[in-house]
Formats: structure tokens, sequence, C-alpha cells
């Protein structure tokens, strides 16, 4: 059966299977970037950075060459900036190898910062045509339904997978299994009538392909409410390097009020001096993996800007080398609209 199976995806996948940039491509670097950019990313978004991305950074060396700004610039508003630190890190561990090649195995691709199990099989199978199974969410879903598991453990899902693997295409396999979940086995309504597997589905069998997997249990995301110092100062903006870990780690955003602090006394931290009183700006709603952001901006503008060490001074007409969160994004927004509101007609906010 197993063989069967395998067959009768890959002629199917031959025949169907999406034109993406790195499909058939052997670069593991490429491989690599497509992968970490597609981790809890849709594939439409990741169209969009890719080609791009290997334009700025064509190679490991291009890529380990280059500061942490010019990365988190260049992965700016793909999220889960975390990947980009990972990616950057991974490719100075690779130029510091003693043989300076690309880790080939999948063993060694764990070793990398960012690279888990998935990703490694991934890399490993198609660059390398190691005949590793690589298991993420769709095949998770896929393997769920062929056998009818309610609830498939890691250990049960690599087995499997390595069990269907295809010795000679374990790339193309991978793929294919990836694609036949993103496409005709989506989490809901899936389109079993298309499915080139679907006479050994036992799910299909069962009726129970709509509850394969069963639904996990979810954590409520936690709600933070954030006040935030925009400081404004000749019509441009005052951004702080975030720490080195963390939430939003080494990007730069606004001056965060500190539990029990004010707008005023964060400005005075900084060695500044308000001009006027603060102005309220709307709300800014942001949501990460496990929490959810209400951002409270006030804007107040400040004396002659200090260009203190980790401070940076923007103009939001102007374009700008430094990566700056999506909220943030949005209030820098609205603070410049404010501001060039106030400028036009300072009567108009009262």
């Amino acid at each position: 059966m197993n063989r069967a199976i395998t067959k009768a995806l890959l002629d199917h996948y031959d025949r169907e299977h999406r034109a993406l940039p790195w499909r058939g491509c052997s670069d593991p670097y490429r491989i690599l970037v497509s992968e970490v950019m597609l981790q809890q990313t849709r594939v439409q978004t990741v169209l969009a950075y890719y080609d791009a991305w290997l334009e700025r950074f064509p190679d490991v060396e291009a890529l380990a060459d280059a500061e942490t700004d010019e990365v988190l610039k260049a992965w700016e508003g793909l999220g889960y900036y975390r990947r980009a630190r990972n990616l950057h890190g991974a490719a100075r561990l690779i130029r510091e190898r003693p043989d300076g090649g690309f880790p080939d195995t999948y063993a060694r691709l764990r070793s990398l910062p960012g690279v888990g199990d998935y990703t490694a099989g991934a890399v490993a199978s198609m660059a390398f045509g190691e005949a590793v199974p690589a298991v993420d969410g769709n095949v998770r879903r896929v393997l769920s339904r062929l056998f009818d598991e309610a609830e498939p453990r890691a250990s049960w899902l690599r087995r499997k997978a390595s069990e269907l693997l295809d010795a000679e295409r374990p790339g193309d396999w991978n793929q294919a299994l990836m694609e036949l979940g993103a496409t005709l086995c989506s989490p809901r309504s899936p389109r079993c009538g298309a499915c080139p597997v679907v006479e050994w589905c036992a799910a299909h069998r069962a009726g129970t392909q709509e509850q394969r997997p069963a639904a996990s249990v979810k954590a409520k995301p936690k709600k933070l409410r954030i006040e935030l110092a925009v400081l404004e100062a000749d019509g441009r903006f005052m951004l702080e390097r975030r720490p080195s870990q963390g939430l939003l780690a080494g990007m730069w955003s606004f001056p965060e009020v500190g539990a029990g602090g004010s707008v005023l006394a964060t400005i005075a931290e900084r060695g500044l001096v308000a001009t006027a009183h603060p102005a309220a700006l709307p709300l800014v709603e942001h949501r990460f993996t496990h929490l959810h952001a209400t951002y409270e901006p006030w804007l107040v503008t400040v004396a002659t800007p200090d260009e203190g060490e980790g401070r940076a001074w923007i103009d939001p007409a102007t374009s700008n080398d430094r990566a700056v969160p999506v909220a943030q994004q949005k209030v820098l927004a609205l603070a410049h609209g404010h501001t060039a509101v106030a400028s036009a007609d300072p009567g108009a906010l009262l």
C-alpha cells in the first residue's frame, strides 16, 4: 500500500504542483531561506519577500557580512523577527565552519540556530537528497487523515512519514505531502474528490476527515496595555533600539512607559524637556503569537533632540534604514498625521 500511495502522490505532484521560486532548486541556502520564511506565514506573503531578500543577500557570505539592522529591515513586515535573527546567526555560524561549507546532513543542520526537526528535514531532503521526513502542519494533517489518527504524536508522525518516504525522491516526496495539505487536504472542507490518495484515506472511509486531527485547545493570548512616549522635535520622532533579547529584539520602537510611571517622567529619564502637554493618539491594537497588545501612544513635543546612543530621530516623510515593527509604524503614521494637521492649522486639534 505504501508504494501505491507514494506513486500516486508523486505523479499528482509532478502534474499539479504550484510553480514557486524555491521549487526545483538544490541550493541549500535558498531552500533554508524559503523554509524559514514559510514558518507560520502564508505562501502569498512570502512571495512578496523571497526574491527581494535574495537580491539583497544572494548567498550565505552576503548574509553573514550584513549588519543586524540591515537584516531586520529586509525582514520588516514579515513578522516573527526571531526567524530573521536566527537566519542571520546561522549564516555567520556556517561561515565560521572549518571547511566553510554548508551543513549537508540532517544532524548537522539541526545544530544551526532556529533550525528544528522540520526545517532540517526539508533542507536535507531537498538540497542533499537525504532520505529524512519533514513534518510540518500540513503534513501532520495529511497523515492524521490518511491513517485516521485523531491525536498524532510527534513520534508517530515521524514514523509514518518515514515509512511513506520515497528514498529516491525524498525532497519531492516531502514537498508533495506539504503541497497536498496546502491545496487539497485543507483544515476545513477538504477537497477529497480531487485527492490523489483518497482511496487509501482511512478518515475519508470513516467520514471523519473534518475531525482529523482533533482540534487542540489553544491558550487565550495574554492581554497587555503599553503606554508609549511618542517624542517629536522639529518634525522628527525618536525611536530607541530594543534590547537584544525578548519581544521584537534589536528593532526600533517608541519608548515604553514603565508600570507606575508617566510619560513626562519617561521623557525626563532620557534627559529631554517637554515643551507641550502630552496629546493622546488613537489606540493601536496588535496581535503577537501569544500576546494581544494594546498600544496607548502619547505625543509630546520636546526641545532640541538628543542624538544619544541607541536613539534615532526619524522623519516619516523620508525613508529610513531602521527596522520598525508594524504596530510602531502605525503609531508613527498617526503621530506624523497629527503633527501635520497641527502645523497646518494650530486650532484644528483643539
